[in-house]
């Protein structure tokens, strides 16, 4: 301000009673905010005194350009002056020149050397020989000296070259990072309220990330200094990144920059983000998150636009993986090494040796693939009982709706480093997406049989079938189904990723999936039935187990494994039972105590061992065996968790009948106006919900929604003659409701009640 806006302002403070400013920190021995965020001694303030004394002389420091890098009480020191000044251009200018250089941000907010008992003891034996006076002095002097140095010496310092630093640090372990968290996070909470401030950070971020990212992509720096990642974890502590400020231009440049970082760092960044808070977890997967929907949302996205090629959501997604690992490994991770043992190998197709003449390769020979940083934490996915927040929350839906799988999956088989796939990062998709990328690869595959079946018979000169051809009879479909695919399973196995096509014995019909579907029910409900004695029924858990002491053969197993890979691969959800261990042994975890309870672990580790892994052994390595030999080069493993597995078997417990609604359609004669339409669907929206299951069992033969939800059952009520004292039926196989056009609602009801209650046994064409 000049002399005459001083005064004014002077005047018109006098005019309110305006209270005076408080002493200067020079003359309270210190200011408050070093009483608030810093617990010195009186020996300190006392050589702050004399420092700010020599400062108030010389007048006050509005450049700060010697100052290179940051500590929290330097950042102090210059706020207290310019809050004195009610001028911020100075801090502003520091935070704008730090912050923007790589150099300066990784020396800035170090942890301070801890001192060993024995060199406390030292300095302590030291000290005794001199009186206070002299104590004061050199301690007065050092701190001078250092100040005055420090920064100087920091300036010449560069990444790879930091012995200014590194001497007055702790020695670290293999996980532990140089950078004062605690320190960070209280200097960004004094400092974002702020605006002009907050810009500073800001443009800072701007300038910075194309400069780290040129550094990592071709300059090797982390491998020089493990401390550059300290940038990294300074950055991600600004609670404001998530804000529309940063999205347009700020976080895509930081997230190009981060996702260079290599698998190492990423390793030591997820372990530090895994001791993080639930809530501290969230905000940074809401960051990326956040960055991810605005680019989604802000452009149009198509099969000639692909989501695949925008930097900033693929960069984004590939920082969100950090985090999703981190969600993993902080929470409630199954430590012990409790994986199934490997099986024998599946016996390779004898079409191998023609693949090899053709220069077909057989794919995924070594197995399905695993992530690399998966690897490098040494923890799975699986491993995680119960992660710091659920893993729905890292499913991006804006996300999944432009997402072109085909294109995708395309991306993901060829594995350039051209194109990303955001199978890659399967946390990130739903199960209905992550359904149809494994619809596609199943597809592919059943081409590719075809294919090497029709260049056999070529090369052979005999005829064979290009589709996995079941005959069976009704009355005999266990012995007909198991003779024929343990022939298969023996004979080549590579049959069972032909396409299904069934056939019964003396029946007419062309299987366009719904034979193949009616195929599986009657199998399932054969071989679930108590009085075959394969599994056994939990009246309380309404749950089916292995039955340790069945009679059956180890083929019957094997062929209840097929069916249920057979069901995955051919896209049909069956009306199956398991608790939640069978799909994470299928996954080739070990069942333990924890699948039990978590009470009584002296006992319960051993009986669970038993109940759920040695009693059943034979049994279950068989019916493995069988759900491997389909899927075992499938990306299923690497793209579902087992809760998954279970919703791509049996379908979902979650029942919109909304959704059926307004998908249904309705042939003979009804349609969705229909008076007795809109009173079916008043009575269905009526039933409890137990009743609604019976309905869905009734009507599509099994009680679950398919993945995605009853919205994709694709469901049609027919009409089926007037008025009549017979029961509505169905045709399970098609989904389709064959419905009396009844004189009354209450007529409606009833017959439709009746139907559904007492179905078993007839009603099922």
């Amino acid at each position: 301000m000049d002399n005459n806006a001083a005064a004014i302002k002077a005047l018109e403070l006098y005019k309110i009673n305006a209270k005076l400013c408080d002493p200067h920190p020079s003359k309270k021995g210190t200011s408050s905010a070093y009483l608030e965020n810093n617990s010195k001694g009186a020996h300190n303030n006392s050589c702050t005194d004399r420092k700010m004394n020599k400062k108030e002389m010389q007048g006050p420091r509005d450049d700060f350009k010697d100052v290179t890098f940051l500590t929290e009480d330097k950042i102090y020191e210059i706020l207290e002056l310019c809050r004195e000044k009610e001028d911020y251009s100075p801090l502003i200018r520091v935070i704008g020149r730090v912050f923007s250089s790589a150099e300066a941000l990784v020396q800035s907010f170090r942890k301070a050397k801890h001192h060993t008992k024995e060199e406390l003891k030292s300095l302590q034996g030291k000290d005794e020989d001199k009186d206070e006076d002299e104590k004061e002095k050199a301690a007065c002097s050092a701190a001078a000296m250092e100040e005055d140095s420090g920064a100087s010496s920091s300036s010449s310092s560069r990444i790879g070259d930091n012995t200014q630093g590194d001497n007055n640090l702790q020695k670290l372990g293999p996980d532990e990072v140089s950078v004062d968290i605690e320190a960070v996070r209280r200097v960004y909470d004094r400092l974002l309220s702020n605006e002009k401030i907050e810009t500073a950070f800001l443009n800072a971020l701007v300038y910075l990330s194309p400069n780290v990212e040129c550094d990592l992509t071709y300059h090797n720096v982390y491998s020089r200094d493990p401390n550059y990642l300290n940038l990294f974890i300074i950055v991600m502590e600004n609670g404001n990144l998530h804000s529309p400020e940063y999205l347009e231009m700020a976080l895509p440049l930081f997230c190009k920059a981060m996702s260079k970082l290599p698998l190492a760092a990423q390793a030591k960044l997820v372990r530090l983000w895994s001791k993080y808070r639930a809530d501290q977890i969230r905000r940074m997967m809401e960051t990326f998150q956040q960055l991810i929907t605005y680019k989604v949302i802000s452009n149009e996205f198509n099969s000639r636009n692909l989501v695949n090629d925008d930097d900033a959501v693929v960069a984004a997604s590939k920082c969100l993986k950090m985090v999703y690992y981190a969600n993993v490994v902080g929470g409630d991770v199954d430590t012990d090494h409790n994986e199934e043992e490997d099986e024998e190998p599946i016996p390779e197709s004898s079409e191998l040796t023609l693949q090899e003449l053709l220069g077909e390769e057989r794919r995924n020979k070594k197995g399905p693939r695993v992530d690399p940083l998966e690897t490098e934490l040494g923890v799975k996915t699986i491993d995680c009982r119960k992660p710091l927040i659920p893993f729905e929350e890292f499913i991006n839906e804006p996300l999944n709706d432009v997402l072109e799988m085909d294109k995708d999956y395309t991306f993901f088989k060829v594995e350039t480093e051209n194109k990303f796939s955001f199978m890659t990062c399967p946390f990130i998709l739903n199960a209905v997406t992550k359904n149809l990328g494994l619809y596609y690869d199943n597809r592919i595959r059943m081409y590719s049989e075809r294919r090497i079946t029709v260049l056999y018979s070529l090369v052979q000169g005999q005829q064979l079938n290009p589709y996995l051809r079941l005959k069976v009879r009704r009355d005999h479909i266990i012995d007909d189904a198991l003779v024929r695919l343990e022939m298969i399973a023996m004979e080549n196995p590579a049959d069972l990723k032909k396409q299904l096509y069934v056939e019964f014995e003396g029946e007419q019909g062309v299987d366009e999936g719904g034979v193949s579907k009616e195929f599986f029910q009657l199998v399932v409900e054969e071989i679930f039935n108590p009085d075959i004695g394969m599994f056994t029924y939990d009246e309380s858990t309404k749950l089916f187990w292995f039955n340790p002491s069945s009679f059956e053969t180890e083929g019957q197993f094997t062929l209840i494994g097929i069916v249920l890979g057979l069901a995955i691969y051919n896209n049909c959800i069956l009306d199956v039972h398991f608790p939640m261990v069978v799909y994470r042994k299928l996954m080739g975890k070990k069942g333990t105590f924890r699948d039990l309870a978590d009470s009584h672990p002296e006992f319960v580790n051993l009986y669970a061992d038993y109940i759920l892994n040695k009693s059943v052994e034979k049994q279950f390595k068989a019916f493995r065996r069988g759900f491997h030999m389909v899927t075992n080069e499938s990306p299923l493993k690497y793209l579902f968790r087992p809760e998954e597995i279970e919703l791509l078997i049996c379908g979902s417990r979650n029942l919109d009948f909304q959704a059926l609604e307004e998908t249904t359609e309705y042939d003979g004669g009804y349609t969705r106006d229909s008076l007795i339409i809109r009173e079916f669907w008043e009575i269905v929206h009526s039933f409890t919900d137990e009743q609604k299951r019976l309905f869905l069992q009734f009507t599509t033969g099994t009680d679950r929604a398919p993945v995605g939800g009853l919205g994709k059952l694709k469901m049609i009520i027919a009409k089926n003659g007037p008025d009549t004292e017979r029961l509505p039926t169905s045709h399970t196989c098609f989904n389709v409701l064959l419905l009396p056009e009844y004189s009354s609602k209450e007529k409606l009801k009833e017959r439709l009640l009746k139907a559904i209650t007492y179905a078993k046994g007839f009603g099922m064409l």
